[in-house]
């Protein structure tokens, strides 16, 4: 059996000799997700902050928790401490543009109770937070980090949002389960999205990696359940309603109210 198990050690590892090591572990993104969550929001500490003590070590968690995790694709130190100043002081723009959403979620959902109600068990809501983290380290082209960490709130919510999409300011996810939202992807402010939404491309190809693939949604839309648009030239415009189970790879004017028949 010694043999056997040394065979297939020597095999393996010359198989993982060509595999890269510098990537980070998968379970560190959701202790940084999390810790980042409990230094904004209260509802989600597992402990109370309430004094300027409380909330410098919850800050101080978080951003040990962004260094746990960048540093294998960030060797270098003072590029990693410059990163770690960064999000230290994106956290009160974090704060408002979250409060935003789970505000705007309040208001659109009359099962909702109290924003806080939102803040501690909507999966939209963990999905719109985990994206907004995850946007924030790709625009700061940050390897691998962000597209972990938006898997993670894949995994946890069901929603699929690529870091990469441009997502603006009290954005809803209603219920969630089964959206995908792709890299190129452009949502402006106050569109509200329902459970099993699409926006794709039209086609997928490696090729088409550098130009925009998926579509763009103006202001104040609405897009109901499993509705389905694709394309990077496709853009529904501003305060359309787009139905459920709706198969878009075209452009609508403003105001635009499109329905399955």
């Amino acid at each position: 059996m010694t043999d056997k198990i040394l065979s297939a050690v020597d095999q393996l590892l010359a198989l993982r000799a060509a595999e890269n090591n510098s990537v980070p572990h998968p379970s560190k993104a959701p202790h940084f997700v999390h810790a980042t969550l409990a230094a904004l929001f209260p509802q989600l500490a597992l402990r109370s902050a309430t004094t300027r003590e409380n909330l410098l070590e919850l800050v101080t968690t978080a951003s040990s928790a962004l260094h746990e995790l960048s540093v294998p694709v960030i060797p270098n130190r003072s590029e990693l401490g410059t990163l770690q100043d960064k999000f230290i002081d994106e956290l009160p723009k974090f704060y408002s543009l979250l409060k935003e959403d789970a505000e705007a979620l309040f208001r659109g959902d009359p099962a909702a109770r109290s924003v806080d109600e939102v803040i501690v068990s909507y999966p939209g809501f963990m999905a719109i937070a985990v994206y907004r983290l995850a946007h924030w380290l790709y625009k700061n082209q940050i390897a691998i980090v962000p597209r972990m960490i938006s898997e993670y709130a894949h995994m946890l919510t069901g929603v699929d949002i690529h870091p990469g999409a441009t997502i603006g300011r009290s954005f809803v996810i209603d219920h969630g389960t089964g959206i995908v939202i792709g890299e190129t992807t452009i949502i402006h402010d106050n569109v509200k999205v329902y459970q099993g939404v699409t926006l794709g491309a039209l086609s997928v190809d490696k090729s088409m990696a550098d130009i925009k693939r998926h579509p763009t949604i103006e202001r104040d839309c609405i897009i109901y359940a499993n509705a389905t648009i694709l394309g990077g030239a496709t853009t529904i415009g501003a305060g359309s309603v787009i139905g459920g189970n709706v198969w878009l790879t075209e452009s609508v004017p403003p105001g635009s109210r499109v329905y399955h028949r």
